[in-house]
């Protein structure tokens, strides 16, 4: 596990600011009728605007900007001018970039106009989930404690994680190690240090945890059709407590030995 400097941290902050600002934009855009190819767009040239990288488009030949996964669509999903979002949906959108070589990558799931209140619901637990995760990242405490916290939150409220996929470490890379399962891993003894930066996302189901892969060899749908939500913020590991990157440092977040903690 890696300890970012300030300076490497504060590269992480842009990157993450962009992609969770470019989200923002993206569930505001949302609504009946728009096609997920325009959401990709809309992602893509909000990212010309900042003059920084797309991180998804090509990755192992990812062909997009953007992950749209809707309804009983997981992760990965591709977007298309053909699919148009409905009334009742709920659409994953998942995102990253490259600020001068550093990475950042978040996710949010957003309704599409009125939604079913249960459904509404599945969103709110996941979203408390994955605080719950984010939660339990601090120095000392093993990577099995944030999955630990996942699923408990997630399965106190009838609803079960996906196993196949989860977090993981991130920096001058997309996905690096460690990986971080949504569930508790006993294996998973690795202990987190100031300064690490990680990825954690849960994907929670309606249903049945189980999953699939379409024929695009890309989105992953639940086998039983259920619906799926997921949620996801790159953070940093610090003293402190957890700093979510998207959001400006806290005083009290600094890494011990760093220059300002001798300001």
């Amino acid at each position: 596990m890696i300890s970012r400097s300030d300076v490497e941290l504060d590269k992480l902050h842009q990157a993450n600011a962009i992609t969770v600002e470019t989200l923002e934009l993206l569930a505001r855009t949302v609504e009946p009728g728009v096609t997920t190819a325009h959401l990709d767009r809309v992602a893509s040239d909000n990212l010309r605007r900042h003059g920084v990288t797309p991180a998804f488009k090509g990755y192992h030949g990812f062909p997009a900007t953007l992950c749209v996964s809707v309804n009983e669509e997981v992760v990965h999903g591709i977007p298309s001018r053909w699919r148009k979002l409905k009334e009742g949906d709920i659409v994953s959108l998942d995102f990253g970039c490259i600020v001068d070589g550093y990475y950042g990558d978040n996710a949010t799931t957003v309704a599409v106009g009125r939604i079913d209140e249960e459904v509404a619901r599945l969103l709110e637990v996941t979203e408390g989930a994955l605080h719950a995760g984010i939660g339990a990242a601090c120095p000392g405490n093993c990577i099995s404690a944030i999955g630990q916290a996942v699923q408990t939150h997630a399965e106190s409220h009838g609803y079960s994680v996906v196993r196949e996929y989860g977090g993981h470490g991130i920096g001058t890379s997309l996905h690096a190690e460690p990986w971080i399962p949504n569930f508790y891993d006993p294996r998973k003894r690795t202990r987190l240090i100031p300064g690490a930066v990680i990825a954690i996302e849960p994907m929670v189901n309606r249903g049945s945890p189980d999953v699939r892969v379409k024929r695009d060899r890309w989105t992953v749908v639940t086998v039983d059709g259920s619906a799926s939500a997921h949620f996801e913020r790159s953070i940093a590991v610090m003293e402190g407590g957890p700093w979510i990157l998207a959001e400006p440092r806290k005083q009290n977040s600094g890494i011990p030995g760093s220059e300002e903690d001798h300001v």
